[in-house]
Parts: C-alpha cells; sequence; structure tokens
C-alpha cells in the first residue's frame, strides 16, 4: 500500500476499532508546536510556562487565570482559542466526532486553518489504500484552497499557496502564467501520463488539477466526496459529474463553497443572480443515495445537486463541513 499525505499528521495517531482515529496526545502536542502557539523570545514568564506545562502533560486542565495573566493580547486570543479547540477533540470519542460536532454545532472560535487540518486528516483515513491519484488530488480541495483558471479553453485548479509563492518568485515558468504570475518550474498539470509522479510529491502540493478538460479529475472528485460521506456519515451514495444541472424539478443542493451556496440559494429562493454568478459556478454533481430510507420526503427519487463555484478572485475554498450538515437527511441542518 502506498504512502501518502504524511503532513496530515495520520502517523501520530492510531484507527479505532470503528475505522474512526484516536484524539492521541502526540496529536494534541503536534498542535501545541505549532508556530503560532510557541513562546518567542520577548514571551511572558507565563506564557512560557503555560505552554512547557502543556508540552509535558498536553491534557492538563488550564485554569482561566492562567492565560488571563498573559501580557500580549494576541497570544491571551491564540491560547483561548487553541484550550477551546482542545477541549472539543479530548471530549470527543474520536477525530471524526469531534469534526462532526464542530460541523453541526458551530466552528466559533475554532481557526479555519485547525479546520482544514482535521479534513486532512480524517480524509487520510477515509482514502487509506486508494491508488488513484486523481482522487487523492481532487481530495486536496477538501483542506486546501485552489486558484482557478482557464487555459487553452480547460478549467485548472492548482494551490493557492504555491501559487502565491510562486507569483513571489521573480524567476518565470511556464505554468505560473496560466495563473496570472510567474510560475513555479516544478508544478505541472495532472494527465494520465504524469499522474504517477503524484505518489512522491503528494505533500508539494504541486500538482494542477484540470477539472475542466480531464473527466478522471472530475470523477476523482467525485469518488472523494463518495468517500468522505461514507466515512463521516455512514451513508452510501453515488456522486456523478454532471454537464449542468438539468433538472425542473429541483429539489435540493449543497453548496461545497460559501460562494456556490450563496449563488445556489438565490436560484433557489427565486432571487437574482449576480452578474457573473452563472460563469463562477465550475463544477456540477448530482448525488443519488443507495438507501433513501433516512431521506426527507422532499428530496426522495430526485437527484441533490452539489455546486462548486470559484470567489471573484478566483479562489476556491471548499466546505467539506457542508456535506454533512446539508444533504437532505432526517436531522440534518442545512447550512446558511
Amino acid at each position: 500500500m502506498r504512502e501518502f499525505w504524511v503532513s496530515s499528521g495520520h502517523h501520530m495517531t492510531r484507527r479505532r476499532a470503528d475505522g474512526g482515529l484516536e484524539v492521541s496526545d502526540e496529536l494534541l502536542l503536534a498542535y501545541l508546536a505549532r508556530p503560532e502557539l510557541k513562546p518567542p523570545p520577548e514571551a511572558c514568564a507565563a506564557e512560557r510556562a503555560l505552554h512547557a506545562s502543556l508540552i509535558a502533560e498536553p491534557r492538563r486542565e488550564v485554569d482561566a487565570a492562567e492565560v488571563a495573566v498573559i501580557a500580549d493580547a494576541d497570544a491571551r486570543e491564540n491560547w483561548e482559542f487553541m484550550l477551546g479547540f482542545r477541549g472539543r477533540l479530548a471530549r470527543a470519542a474520536s477525530i471524526e466526532a469531534a469534526y462532526l460536532d464542530i460541523a453541526r454545532n458551530g466552528a466559533a472560535g475554532v481557526p479555519p486553518l485547525f479546520m482544514n487540518h482535521l479534513a486532512h486528516l480524517i480524509l487520510r483515513n477515509a482514502l487509506d489504500g486508494c491508488e488513484d491519484p486523481y482522487v487523492l488530488r481532487a481530495g486536496e480541495l477538501f483542506f486546501r484552497a485552489q486558484r482557478a483558471s482557464v487555459h487553452d479553453g480547460a478549467l485548472l485548479l492548482a494551490d493557492a499557496e504555491r501559487i502565491e509563492e510562486a507569483e513571489a518568485d521573480r524567476h518565470a515558468a511556464p505554468l505560473a502564467a496560466m495563473f496570472s504570475g510567474p510560475a513555479a518550474g516544478d508544478l505541472d498539470v495532472m494527465t494520465d501520463e504524469t499522474a504517477w509522479t503524484y505518489w512522491s510529491r503528494s505533500d508539494a502540493f504541486t500538482m494542477a488539477l484540470n477539472l475542466g478538460g480531464n473527466a478522471r479529475s472530475r470523477e476523482g472528485l467525485a469518488r472523494a466526496i463518495e468517500a468522505w460521506i461514507r466515512h463521516m456519515l455512514g451513508v452510501e451514495t453515488l456522486v456523478k459529474p454532471e454537464r449542468g444541472m438539468h433538472d425542473e424539478d429541483w429539489r435540493w443542493f449543497v453548496g461545497l463553497d460559501a460562494e456556490a451556496s450563496r449563488i445556489g440559494n438565490a436560484i433557489w429562493r427565486g432571487g437574482k443572480a449576480r452578474p457573473g454568478d452563472q460563469e463562477r459556478i465550475l463544477a456540477v454533481f448530482s448525488l443519488a443515495f443507495a438507501d433513501e430510507s433516512g431521506v426527507l420526503p422532499v428530496a426522495k427519487g430526485r437527484p441533490v445537486w452539489l455546486l462548486l463555484a470559484e470567489t471573484p478572485d478566483h479562489v476556491v475554498r471548499l466546505k467539506p463541513q457542508n456535506l454533512l450538515t446539508g444533504l437532505p437527511l432526517v436531522g440534518a441542518v442545512r447550512p446558511s
């Protein structure tokens, strides 16, 4: 079995009998070691003492007074966020249960960076044993923002952070021109001929995805979506890439990102979309349930439409939590 996404930290936890991942001390220590929490040389004694004590005992109770006496206001806020997040992890039966709790009950106080990491770690678990590089590359959308660009009529998605790094580099190479900036020489488009190289670079995030011109890329994203729903909700689905929403009786949709949710809601409620909204819809999928016994009556026998969109500045920020709270399942909460 091939290794991938080592940067998810999956080696710092263990799989439970139910398939979920344990909230291990090693994982908590990894969060504590992040540069945002590591006290700088000028940090006060209270902050240094708090950090050192948690490195020694990552689950110990922390009194609010220990945070209140930290001199730097930004550091206090960071610690409040971290301790709240740690509490939600520690109280959960698994990493997956913690993510589901946050998705359903609100992510207030949880930095987006931590939500992305949890999605990275969980999807790594859900895709364990996957042998299709297209599924894995498409799965990166679940935890890393993408920059969208059209080149030779094909929609390409490249890692936004890598493009920003390339744009900061004065040395140009061919691909970055597609994304309106200088290029990174180690960034190229996944094709059937180059897909095998993904295994040696899965943590570099340096392959662009031809979402518009390569059917395997869209199928890869569909398979990643199915795996996420199966792993998190125990629900079997069939997700199919579509050319558009060819359905006059549109019963239910899920926006895979905030922009798609906004555009979809405008159409859903009979409102007018803003100029350019239709062009920002990058992909449409239909979703069907293998077993409809838990599906809300309004959606039974009808496809659920999944929409993926880019922001006006051509960034795609997929929100995998929407697939957990937005499907027409009994007890589900529709995302705003």
